[in-house]
């Protein structure tokens, strides 16, 4: 790789930094069975998840959930996945990617929908987050999009240009979000989507968190 000291990447956490599907899924199904709606399997979720994560609920149900019907479903959901989140770890090679980016003097941080109490105690258990100038979770209601705290994250960050940042995350949304504050982005099979609903996105596409960072830095030196 070649030394762009100037070049910054936003890590997503769940899916993506954090190996967490097979919690994801469990409580999805644990939320989905207090309507009495049936389980799904990795394929079908990764065929189906979007967000705002109402809106993949609506595909499931055939129609909208009610206020009720998502506050007991989103309450559920964070019960199982905080119960079971403890066997979860942190993807491949995670550890030493992140100390070689900021070994050759580039900038990363951390932005998630994962509120951001839970979220960085969780990192800073990892032991990984020194390698980050800055670590936000969500704050406020869940169930939104990430566009708008993403221009948030990148305006409160230091001598980082949009222009010459890239989103690496598991969802549209990460891409989706990237677009809308002037970065980049490329999009990892590992987390909550399978290939073919990240392709239809349009940015690269990828099987591994260590050809992401390959495939960012070529995106930054050709920006």
């Amino acid at each position: 790789m070649g030394m762009h000291t100037d070049a910054h990447i936003v890590w997503d956490w769940n899916g993506t930094l954090f190996h967490d599907v097979d919690a994801v899924i469990g409580a999805t199904n644990a939320a989905f069975a207090e309507l009495g709606l049936g389980p799904l399997t990795l394929e079908r979720y990764r065929e189906l998840y979007c967000v705002p994560v109402p809106k993949f609920y609506e595909r499931l149900m055939g129609r909208v959930p009610s206020e009720a019907e998502w506050e007991l479903m989103d309450s559920t959901f964070h019960r199982y996945y905080t119960e079971h989140r403890v066997r979860c770890g942190l993807a491949e090679g995670v550890v030493e990617l992140l100390a070689e980016w900021a070994g050759a003097g580039r900038s990363q941080s951390i932005l998630s929908m994962y509120g951001h109490e839970d979220l960085v105690p969780l990192v800073r258990g990892f032991g990984i987050e020194p390698h980050f100038v800055r670590v936000d979770g969500r704050t406020g209601p869940s169930g939104g999009s990430k566009a708008e705290h993403m221009v948030r994250h990148l305006a409160a960050l230091t001598g980082v240009e949009p222009s010459r940042t890239v989103v690496i995350g598991d969802a549209a949304d990460d891409a989706v979000a990237a677009a809308h504050a002037g970065a980049r982005a490329v999009l990892y099979t590992g987390g909550s989507h399978g290939r073919a609903s990240l392709e239809a996105v349009g940015v690269p596409v990828v099987d591994s968190l260590r050809e992401a960072v390959v495939v960012a830095e070529r995106l930054v030196v050709a920006a």
